[in-house]
């Protein structure tokens, strides 16, 4: 069965985004972007909420024109050949090899894990990673915890229903500067 890893960057203060939106915060050094190269290039899916999506889609296909970072340089290829799945209930179609499901998220993704094939990733939204732990879709939590306090902004778990237990699977210190927190969920853990 295929793995479903939630890769999510987050201050300090638990937030992976700031108070009105903002994502320039994450230190991406050599050590975290080869982690994050290798997570997703073994990866054979990316999962999307619609803002996320946007936010990609609006750069990616064009990296190499908008950029000279290394690990933009070498993350931009990945990203157009991976399939991608976009979870919404207002987009209707997508480009850059990806699908849009509007329909049952539990169904589907649990028919996507049960499928042959390599890791998916989530890269996010907030809403779509809050309903798959709901769910307990998620197979792993590879969150990054960076050298900042955002003092507010949205949240790494969206108010859960219940507790949430996990445990610690591997951590890990990029460039001295970032933290790797790998969690599976408890029931899970082995």
């Amino acid at each position: 069965m295929r793995k479903l890893i939630h890769f999510v960057h987050v201050s300090v203060d638990g937030f992976i985004e700031g108070p009105n939106g903002q994502f320039d915060w994450p230190v991406l050094g050599p050590q975290l972007s080869a982690y994050s190269l290798e997570l997703t290039s073994r990866a054979d899916t990316f999962l999307y909420g619609r803002v996320v999506w946007e936010m990609m889609a609006g750069f990616w296909p064009r990296a190499e024109s908008l950029s000279t970072d290394p690990h933009d340089l070498a993350f931009a290829p990945i990203w157009r050949k991976t399939s991608k799945i976009v979870f919404s209930t207002t987009l209707r179609n997508a480009d850059w090899n990806t699908r849009v499901i509007n329909g049952d998220l539990a169904g589907e993704v649990t028919a996507l894990k049960q499928q042959p094939g390599g890791d998916m990733v989530l890269f996010g939204g907030a809403r779509l990673a809050a309903a798959l732990t709901r769910l307990g879709l998620i197979d792993e939590y590879h969150i990054v915890v960076h050298p900042v306090v955002l003092g507010g902004g949205t949240p790494l778990f969206l108010e859960p229903e219940n507790r949430i237990n996990l445990q610690l699977i591997e951590s890990r210190t990029f460039d001295s500067q970032s933290v790797l927190l790998r969690y599976r969920p408890a029931q899970r853990a082995q």
